[in-house]
């Protein structure tokens, strides 16, 4: 029971616990050792002392003595800590938000200072989003050491394999030290430039949220749900700006779905076949109002165009009189704002629905030759099912088999035997 709190603690608060010691320390490297150090003595300790009132604050206070204890033996890293300290302190501090609700934001000139911030983890998610390093890196060095995401699961997010993605971080790691990025916070001039990269982020958390990349779940609700939560922050801070209330319409839109995403026994269930009654109406109709908001005073964002595509699908009754011509258009608008294998996949998809399975089926295999495709299970599934449509059910067995080396998760791994007739026992 001790080690199961140790990862419940540590699942929820990992990211609050490594940004509070990067904010005392200003050492990421630092910050991810003594976290991995405090859960150790966790996992030492609780057993036989029990599960403290306040895990979270054991943990923080244990990492924090460790952290002092390495500084004071070596004196030259606390040297460098020092340097690093000076330069964040000669940045000007910028003035605090209005964070109240009451819709003024950061207008004016205004923007927040270190202390202000609602969440130190979204502050260090702004800092990571430092121009000097490059955009990926930006991300994958959030998503890994701040959202708590594992590396393959950063991997998936970018569709590299999971060497590449630890190289990167280490990169973006390194990066940091040798530029001396102070981790501070940007001021208001800095803010436009950054947001896109914060929004990358909490959007991927979302993803690894929605469809895990391994385990025993389809889905990890806590995850999700914390990206929500970042995203409510960010559209309170920031509600000028209209992707912010994008991204909150994206994941509301789509979260809202979550009670019927999955049948008893934790299998996927698929759009077409699930219980739109489960649906959260109430979610549904907050992303749909912030939809209208995310389109209104300008040309759209991605992040704007997929809530419209959600809110397309939640308004539907069935998948039958779902407006595929009208999601098919979106998703060409999305195209030119973000070009990806990803997007051609799911348009191919909406593009099956609207003009049959041959038509869908020939723009995926147009996207054969696309590297990043190769381990993106969902390229593989769909093709399987174009295929059984059409009859081609050879074909479409390769293709499923093909996803099933590919796929992470025990509850898909399950649905792709069932569809090729391999049942474990109990299945």
């Amino acid at each position: 029971m001790a080690a199961e709190a140790v990862e419940a603690v540590f699942r929820e608060e990992r990211g609050l616990l490594l940004a509070s010691l990067v904010r005392r320390f200003g050492d990421l490297d630092l910050a991810e050792e003594v976290t991995s150090e405090a859960i150790e003595a966790a996992l030492r300790h609780w057993p036989a002392e029990g599960v403290p009132a306040r895990p979270g604050a054991w943990l923080l206070t244990t990492a924090r003595r460790r952290a002092v204890d390495r500084l004071r033996r070596d004196q030259a890293y606390a040297a460098r800590l020092a340097v690093l300290a000076a330069d964040a302190e000669r940045a000007e501090p910028a003035p605090a938000p209005d964070v109240s609700g009451s819709g003024q934001g950061f207008g004016s000139g205004s923007g927040f200072g270190s202390d202000e911030l609602p969440d130190e983890r979204l502050q260090l998610f702004f800092t990571c989003a430092h121009p000097a390093l490059a955009a990926e890196d930006r991300t994958a060095l959030t998503l890994r050491c701040l959202a708590g995401l594992t590396t393959p699961e950063v991997a998936r997010a970018f569709l590299v394999p999971t060497a590449t993605m630890a190289q990167r971080i280490v990169r973006a790691k390194k990066k940091i030290r040798e530029a001396r990025i102070p981790f501070r916070v940007p001021g208001p001039d800095e803010l436009p430039g950054r947001l896109p990269g914060v929004l990358q982020v909490v959007y991927s958390v979302f993803t690894e949220g929605y469809a895990a990349s391994s385990g025993p779940r389809l889905q990890r609700l806590d995850l999700a749900e914390e990206a929500i939560r970042l995203a409510r922050i960010l559209r309170r801070l920031l509600p000028a700006e209209r992707e912010s209330a994008g991204l909150l319409a994206l994941l509301l839109l789509v979260h809202a779905r979550r009670d019927a995403r999955t049948g008893p026994e934790g299998e996927p269930v698929l759009l077409e076949d699930q219980d739109r009654g489960r649906w959260d109406r109430p979610m549904i109709e907050e992303g749909r109002a912030l939809v209208v908001r995310a389109l209104t005073g300008g040309p759209a964002g991605p992040y704007g165009v997929q809530a419209a595509i959600a809110a397309l699908h939640d308004e539907a009754t069935d998948v039958a009189a779902t407006d595929w011509p009208q999601i098919v258009a979106l998703y060409d608008v999305l195209r030119t704002l973000t070009p990806s294998p990803v997007v051609e996949v799911n348009r191919a998809v909406a593009v099956a629905m609207r003009d049959g399975p041959g038509a869908g089926l020939a723009l995926l295999d147009a996207l054969a030759g696309e590297p990043r495709l190769r381990a993106y299970p969902p390229y593989a599934v769909a093709r399987g099912d174009l295929l059984g449509r059409l009859g081609r059910d050879g074909e479409a067995a390769a293709a499923y088999r093909e996803a099933l080396e590919l796929t992470g998760t025990e509850p898909e791994r399950a649905a792709l035997r069932r569809k090729l007739g391999d049942r474990k026992p109990g299945e």
